[in-house]
């Protein structure tokens, strides 16, 4: 799930102020302790191989985010796929994974606890 912030309805409008809201984006219940994360990842990566032996073969944990610049794919264990490119607003699931098409730099936030397991896999994965 992805919006760009030129599609989110203003909620309030003024001279000085903007203010838009887009509600059910995600569902953060029973998240615990959240996670600030900041990604710069190059054109072609491709964390599929890296996801191999978790559920699925997939991130399992959620994210919301902010794509500051760049293009990336995110295809979902259900097969769909978004595309998030520069100024979106996002919401991924557990269940994904992600392949940068475009240099991207992204704000993510994310359960700690949830995204630390998943991190470490891959870095054991890099390992062999």
């Amino acid at each position: 799930m992805r919006i760009n912030r030129e599609n989110i309805p203003a909620k309030i409008d003024v001279p000085g102020a903007l203010a838009r809201q887009q509600p059910g984006f995600g569902d953060a219940n029973g998240c615990g302790g959240m996670a600030a994360e900041f990604f710069t990842l190059g054109a072609g990566t491709d964390i599929a191989p890296l996801l191999k032996g978790l559920k699925d073969d997939c991130c399992q944990a959620p994210h919301w985010g902010y794509m500051i610049r760049g293009e990336v794919e995110v295809s979902y264990r259900d097969g769909s796929v978004d595309v998030c490119t520069d100024k979106d607003l996002f919401y991924w699931p557990p269940g994904h994974s992600v392949r940068v098409v475009r240099d991207a730099e992204i704000a993510l936030f994310s359960p700690a606890h949830q995204h630390a397991h998943v991190m470490d896999h891959m870095r054991e994965a890099m390992k062999g």
